[in-house]
Order: C-alpha cells, then sequence, then structure tokens
C-alpha cells in the first residue's frame, strides 16, 4: 500500500454506520475479463488507474466522477502492474516486462525508463516518498530485487534481494530509509524491513507455508507502528489478515474465506477490507474473526485508504468507498482464468498440461498434495504472444490426489487430479 497522512474524524463504529463501496462504470473495462491491477492518489480528488492486461492509464481529478485515458499500448504486451506518483508531474508505471515508464507531465506522455543499472525482468510494487525518492520491487515470478532513486528517477540503485527472498511483490516505505517489503522464500510468505534505505534487512514475519505470498501492506497511520498484511495462499489453504500493532515486532494472523486473498485496507485497527482474485469486497469491524462479504467487487488487488471516510480499490473496475450515497445498478463479470487442462486424468507416469494464453504472460507451474503442501516448483516459463503452450513432466510419486497450481500476470488458479496406481 502507499502512505497517506490524515487525522482521523470518526470514531470506526459511527463509519461504519455510514462507508459504502461503489464501482465507477465509466473505466469498467469488460473485454476478457480483466483487472485494474494498481489505483492511487495524491489527494482525495487526484488519482490515476491502471489496467493490466489492456495496458492502459486512466486520470481523474474529480474523485472518480469523470476519467481521462492518458496511456494505452497494445493489448497483451505490456502488462501494467503498478502506478505511483511522486507529485502532481512525476509518476512511474511498473509492468510484468522490462519496460518501466515515467511521465513528467501528470501523465500526459510517457516514455521509457533507459537508466536502470541492469535489465529488470518485472517492478511488482513502487512506492514514492519525501518527494523525490522511488523505490520499486519484483518479481512475483522471481528473482527478488529492490530498484531505488532519490532524484526522481533520473540515477537508479539496484539491489539483490536474492539472500532474503526469491520472490518480491510489494514494497512500502515511511520515509525515505524506514520501509517495508513483502513477498516469499522458500519457507513461505515474508515481511521484511530496513532502516537505512535498503542497505541491510530484517525479517520480521514469516507465513511458514511453502508457496504462500505476502501480496500487500498497509501502513495505518504512516508511522510503521500499526500494519496490515495480506497473504495469499494455495487451495484447500485459506488465505490470511496479518496485523501488527508494534512496528512489525509481533503478529497477529487471522483467516480470511478465500485462498487468493491481495487487496487489504483498513480505516481502524478493527474495519477494514480484504479480497483476491475470486472475491470481492470482504469487510471486518472487528479485526478479522468475522468477515462479511459486501456484494461489490470482484477479482481485488489493491486497496487504497485515503482517510478514514474515503478509500478507492482496483479490480475489475474501480471501485469508491465513500460515506456519500454512490450506489448503482452494476453487474461486473468475475475474472476468466487460464485456459488449463491435464491429459490424462488420472495421471501415471506424466503429467501433461496444456495451457492457452490470450496474450504475453509469466507462469510459475507448481505441484501439491491434497492438502497444500508444496511438493515442488515444476516450471517457470515466459510467454510471448498469444499461444498454447504444452507441458510434460516426469510424475513418480505416489497414488492420490495432488493440486497443480497456475501462476501467471493475471490470476492464479489450482488444479485438482488423481494419480492412479501402476498397474
Amino acid at each position: 500500500m502507499k502512505k497517506y497522512y490524515f487525522l482521523l474524524l470518526f470514531t470506526s463504529a459511527l463509519v461504519s454506520a455510514q462507508l459504502q463501496w461503489a464501482p465507477f462504470t465509466n473505466v469498467y473495462e469488460n473485454e476478457g475479463f480483466q483487472r485494474y491491477d494498481d489505483v492511487f492518489f495524491l489527494n482525495e480528488n487526484t488519482g490515476w488507474a491502471a489496467n493490466g492486461y489492456f495496458s492502459k492509464v486512466y486520470k481523474t481529478t474529480d474523485g472518480g466522477a469523470n476519467w481521462q485515458l492518458q496511456l494505452e499500448l497494445e493489448p497483451g504486451n505490456e502488462y501494467f502492474r503498478n502506478i505511483e506518483f511522486l507529485n502532481e508531474n512525476i509518476g512511474f508505471v511498473g509492468t510484468l516486462s522490462s519496460t518501466f515508464l515515467k511521465t513528467v507531465d501528470g501523465g500526459a506522455t510517457w516514455a521509457p525508463v533507459t537508466n536502470l543499472p541492469t535489465t529488470i525482468p518485472a517492478i511488482c510494487g513502487l512506492s514514492a516518498v519525501g518527494g523525490t525518492t522511488i523505490y520499486g520491487c519484483g518479481a512475483y515470478f522471481s528473482p527478488a530485487y529492490i530498484i531505488k532513486s532519490v532524484d526522481s528517477g533520473d540515477n537508479w540503485q539496484f539491489i539483490d534481494m536474492s539472500a532474503y527472498a526469491n520472490a518480491l511483490v510489494e514494497i512500502l516505505f515511511i520515509d525515505e530509509n524506514t520501509g517495508f517489503v513483502s513477498g516469499k522464500d522458500d519457507n513461505g510468505g515474508v515481511i521484511l524491513k530496513t532502516v537505512d534505505g535498503g542497505a541491510n534487512w530484517t525479517p520480521l514475519y514469516h507465513s511458514g507455508i511453502p508457496g504462500e505470498y505476502v501480496w500487500k501492506l498497509q501502513d495505518l497511520h504512516g508511522d510503521g507502528q500499526i500494519l496490515f498484511g495480506s497473504v495469499e495462499s494455495v487451495s484447500p489453504l485459506l488465505g490470511k489478515l496479518v496485523r501488527s500493532t508494534d512496528g512489525g515486532a509481533n503478529w497477529v494472523s487471522k483467516e480470511v474465506p478465500d485462498t487468493d486473498i491481495q487487496a487489504v485496507g483498513f480505516v481502524s485497527e478493527t474495519h477494514g477490507w480484504m479480497g483476491g482474485h475470486a472475491t470481492g469486497l470482504l469487510e471486518t469491524t472487528d479485526g478479522g474473526d468475522i468477515w462479511t462479504d459486501t456484494g461489490v467487487g470482484s477479482n481485488m488487488n489493491r486497496i487504497v485508504v485515503v482517510n478514514d471516510h474515503l478509500a478507492y480499490a482496483s479490480g475489475t473496475t474501480v471501485y469508491k468507498l465513500t460515506d456519500q450515497n454512490l450506489s448503482v445498478p452494476f453487474t461486473e463479470s468475475p475474472r476468466k482464468p487460464l485456459a488449463a487442462s491435464i491429459s490424462p486424468n488420472p495421471v501415471r507416469e506424466k503429467l501433461n498440461l496444456s495451457v492457452a494464453f490470450i496474450g504475453s504472460d509469466h507462469l510459475v507451474i507448481e505441484l501439491y498434495d491434497s492438502a497444500g503442501k508444496l511438493i515442488r516448483q515444476l516450471k517457470r516459463d515466459t510467454i510471448e504472444g498469444a499461444s498454447v503452450r504444452n507441458y510434460s513432466f516426469d510424475f513418480p510419486y505416489a497414488a492420490g490426489v495432488y493440486v497443480v497450481n497456475l501462476h501467471s500476470n493475471t490470476g492464479r488458479q489450482s488444479i485438482k487430479f488423481v494419480k492412479s496406481a501402476s498397474f
């Protein structure tokens, strides 16, 4: 999550009685069942939204009442993962390819960043602080690294994070030196902290379940003390909310009623929302013990809390949380997963998998047992353009039920299959 400094004005009980989510239909991209991967607001009114597969950037200056299309690339080639601005003029778009974009005129024009110290395969998270400092991290499909600029993107530093993680998806800085990053290592989801601008990192949290990610982070008051994280798991395990009230020294974990939990945003210590690839906005008013489906949203990835009565979120479209009446009739399509199949099923000596891609993509194929325990990663692949890929893996495992998990730019999905007994 991004960081914002706003005073809380109302009690959580009063806010709870008034707040509601509503979608913006004027930026709804129905074709292909794709998502807005990110939304960023400088203040209550001025913000930008980045659509992933369709490679579009929209801007609003009136709190979402109207959106202007500022950037559009060929769909399926440059997947837009995140968007972040230092000020009203200088901003960045990170993609799930080696393309990294910058604007110096508020998004009217964009140009590739060409002065990185090395080729970056993807940027999954961005965090701007202090007026001129911007951090980025990647990649969800590995490896783990951070990029940093202290002069508004004129020069960049590369930080190898392989000693701490094998994949990073979120970065959140409180000031130029103090910040957090999250992702996963071989043993599960991780959250790390630095107090020296990224030179050294201290582990704060570890989920302990291989295959899990800590996908998003939120700092409630912008001081690094009350922290929230979303833990994306693998079927049949549930995702989790993790919360710390002491700067990350201790964490409380609460299960959330879905597996692929990604978005997280709270307006108080107890009142907040989460969502993921297969869910809309789930609400809690007791810190995560009980969750209620709001009936709004689908394919959620980001929640940006502006203050205790205003927030924005990105999913199938862009959504606004407000105490005003914005309810509109709206039916949105859920995420369309990759077209994938296993043949034959039951499996004998070989696991044969066919996957159809609608555009350029990345794919991580992992094998789990029926209880959600990671057995091993089978393949990491880069997809160039629309295509059908066929994979075949030796399968020297005992008879029983297994799960193959596919993690791509557009989502994560699990396919259950059976290994038959040998004859």
